[in-house]
């Protein structure tokens, strides 16, 4: 079987799993019959230090790689708190791999290099609006786990790294093989949902409008009240078309998307705390389990059920 060479782009600050994490999927994958060569360089060839604190040692610089079948960028939160090293983003510039990975924020760095631009791609929930605001000439898909476009790959958050892995390992050996190393390392071969479902609640931008903030509090306060466009309009005095106006202008849209995102997230945070489907369903505001679980599915990919079963309170 041909030998492909798995070369991992790492820097001061870079996140232990981004990189530990599909290091393990393609190490597994050579335990039942691949033959992945896995490498570790930095910009400069030093050892760096990781998230975790550990030096991680290297085999050389970015510049001594050559003919590298598959390149992964790690992320860390360093690249999008600080402005991203010159070195690092020219030393991406450099490789050219027949498949070009990041994981997680690692995203910003094949960005920064323009490898992404007119390119669709994904990275951490939580960054996902950053990386379009910084970045518009890329097309971001905020809810993927996992996105390739024309040999460049980019993941969502952390552990989505694990799922690209294992995906490559399914595209280069066959989808046998790709089980076997799934079962072993107790993974999903293909994870349920996107990763909307992990986000955190609604935050909303600042309102300058005294109507649309007397609207916003009131649906984030009582989700479960009658929230139509026409009785929300009729409680502050203007005309539904008003009110869905300044919705647009202040939030990017509609005051019935925002109710259904607040009360989707109510459910959420019920379903959480244990609460059953139905119990949850009638203090959102959905009014039936059935509303609430089209929601959830056209949201976030899975059902209610499977929603609370993977993230509900470990003490029930």
């Amino acid at each position: 079987m041909a030998r492909r060479s798995i070369v991992f782009i790492v820097f001061d600050g870079m996140k232990m799993l981004d990189v530990a994490g599909p290091a393990e999927v393609f190490a597994e994958a050579n335990l039942s019959g691949a033959a992945y060569s896995i490498g570790y360089f930095s910009p400069s060839g030093e050892s760096v230090r990781t998230s975790t604190g550990i030096r991680l040692p290297v085999e050389g610089a970015v510049a001594e790689v050559f003919d590298a079948d598959t390149v992964l960028v790690s992320g860390g939160d360093v690249l999008v708190a600080e402005p991203l090293p010159d070195a690092l983003t020219a030393s991406v510039r450099m490789v050219e791999p027949r498949r070009m990975v990041s994981v997680c924020t690692g995203s910003f760095v094949l960005a920064a290099a323009g490898i992404l631009a007119g390119r669709r791609a994904t990275t951490h929930w939580r960054h996902a609006a950053l990386l379009a605001r910084r970045y518009p000439e890329v097309e971001v898909l905020p809810d993927a786990i996992f996105v390739e476009d024309t040999g460049v790959f980019t993941t969502a958050g952390v552990s989505a790294g694990m799922d690209l892995a294992l995906a490559l390992v399914e595209q280069d050996h066959g989808p046998e093989l790709a089980r076997e190393v799934a079962r072993s390392l107790v993974m999903f071969m293909q994870r349920p949902g996107g990763q909307s479902q992990f986000s955190a609640p609604l935050e909303v931008r600042p309102v300058r409008t005294p109507t649309v903030r007397t609207v916003v509090d009131l649906i984030a306060a009582r989700p479960a009240l009658d929230h139509s466009a026409r009785t929300l309009a009729a409680r502050v005095g203007v005309s539904p078309r008003q009110l869905a106006r300044l919705f647009a202008d202040e939030l990017d849209t509609t005051p019935a998307k925002f109710v259904e995102r607040v009360r989707l997230d109510h459910a959420k945070s019920l379903l959480d705390a244990g609460h059953g489907v139905a119990s949850a369903a009638r203090a959102a505001g959905f009014g039936s389990s059935e509303t609430m679980r089209r929601t959830f599915v056209a949201r976030l990919g899975v059902s209610p059920s499977h929603y609370r079963d993977r993230f509900g309170t470990t003490g029930r």
